[in-house]
């Protein structure tokens, strides 16, 4: 499983060619399993495969908002999930609302373990496809457009594809050992 930082020494091709390996790896992953194994959680705060799925799909609707943000603004700032935004204030999360990228808040009220781990696949293949598809489309300077990442920096269209191919993988294994009873 290749770390973000090693795919980022692959090329941009070789990235986009992981990309587009996704949905079939997680198919193959699931290949024969029924609902109660796709929903049973390997330990209490571990999710289950189903879970994990809503999730990619979820992520990659979100990732499409941020590559049209970073495309149509100047170096606009990103929720990430699991990050939060040292100085909040200023990252325009005000009146002591919640961070907006919640995946463990997205899991409980959208109700993963209800939806149909199927389907889930096949929204996230679909929208898959439309990122590539806005991949292939872009030229080199759009590949160099970028958003601010919290305790991170700028981060350009392209070093995100770095991130998201570790983001799969990570997730693939995850899922792999939920099905094997592993959290």
């Amino acid at each position: 499983m290749a770390t973000s930082a090693e795919y980022a020494q692959q090329s941009l091709e070789q990235r986009l060619a992981r990309l587009g390996r996704a949905a079939d790896d997680f198919v193959a992953a699931i290949r024969g399993r029924d609902d109660a194994a796709l929903s049973r959680r390997p330990a209490p705060k571990a999710w289950s495969a189903k879970e994990i799925v809503c999730h990619m799909r979820d992520i990659e609707e979100l990732c499409m908002l941020r590559y049209h943000a970073m495309l149509s603004m100047t170096d606009p700032k990103l929720f990430v999930v699991g990050l939060t935004a040292p100085d909040a204030e200023a990252w325009g999360i005000v009146g002591g609302v919640p961070y907006p990228v919640d995946a463990e808040r997205w899991a409980e009220e959208r109700q993963y373990l209800r939806c149909d781990t199927e389907t889930a696949l096949e929204a996230f293949r679909r929208r898959r496809a439309e990122v590539l598809t806005l991949f292939r489309a872009l030229s080199a300077a759009q590949w160099e457009r970028g958003g601010l990442v919290p305790g991170v920096g700028r981060r350009t269209i392209a070093e995100f594809t770095a991130g998201v191919a570790a983001h799969d993988d990570n997730h693939l294994d995850q899922l792999r050992r939920a099905l094997d009873g592993r959290p």
